[in-house]
C-alpha cells in the first residue's frame, strides 16, 4: 500500500518537474584593482513558446536584478549595492529584423545593429554579460566574505504565455572572499 502510493507520488512529480524549462544562471564575480567585475549567463534555450511571443512583434524584457552582499555570520547579509541590467529584443514583423539593446540602471549602455540571425538575438539576452563593472563605487573590505546574487525575469508577464521559467524569478549567486 505504502509502496504504491509513493510511487503514484513519484510519477505525479515527474510529471509535474518534466513540463518546466530546464535553466540555471552562472554567475561570476571578479575582483581586479579594487573594482568588481562581473559575469553571468542564463543557461535557457529558447523555446517555442518565447519564440511565438518574440516574433508577434511584442518587445520582450530580460530583467536581471544584481545585488553584492556581504556574508554575515550573526546577523541578515547586508546588501552592498545593487544593479538592475536589462537586455530587450523586438522583433520587427515587416523588416523580420531583431532590435537589441542593453539598459543599466535606467541608462542606455549599448544597442546593437538590428539583425536577423535569431541565435544572435537570444544571446544578446541570455548570455552577452562578461566582466561588467556593476558597483564601480563600493569599497571592498580586505579578507571579507561576499557573493553576487542575480535574479532573472521577464516582462511582460501574460498569463496567457508560458515564459521560459515558472515563477517569477531565476537566481544564481557566487561567493567570493575579497582579498586585497
Amino acid at each position: 500500500m505504502h509502496r504504491r502510493f509513493a510511487l503514484i507520488l513519484l510519477a505525479v512529480l515527474a510529471m509535474a518537474l518534466g513540463g518546466q524549462a530546464a535553466q540555471s544562471l552562472y554567475v561570476a564575480p571578479l575582483a581586479r584593482d579594487g573594482e568588481l567585475l562581473v559575469t553571468f549567463r542564463l543557461d535557457q534555450s529558447l523555446t517555442p513558446e518565447l519564440r511565438k511571443v518574440i516574433h508577434s512583434g511584442l518587445q520582450v524584457r530580460f530583467v536581471y536584478e544584481v545585488d553584492l552582499k556581504r556574508s554575515s555570520a550573526a546577523w541578515i547579509d547586508r546588501t552592498m549595492a545593487s544593479a538592475e541590467v536589462i537586455a530587450t529584443v523586438k522583433y520587427d514583423t515587416l523588416t523580420r529584423r531583431y532590435h537589441l539593446s542593453r539598459i543599466i540602471d535606467g541608462r542606455i549602455d549599448s544597442t546593437f545593429e538590428p539583425t536577423d540571425s535569431e541565435e544572435l538575438a537570444w544571446a544578446w539576452v541570455t548570455t552577452q554579460f562578461n566582466k561588467m563593472p556593476l558597483f564601480p563605487r563600493v569599497k571592498l573590505e580586505p579578507n571579507a566574505e561576499y557573493y553576487v546574487r542575480v535574479r532573472a525575469h521577464t516582462t511582460p508577464q501574460n498569463k496567457a504565455f508560458v515564459w521560459p521559467w515558472q515563477g517569477d524569478d531565476v537566481v544564481g549567486f557566487a561567493k567570493f572572499t575579497f582579498i586585497r
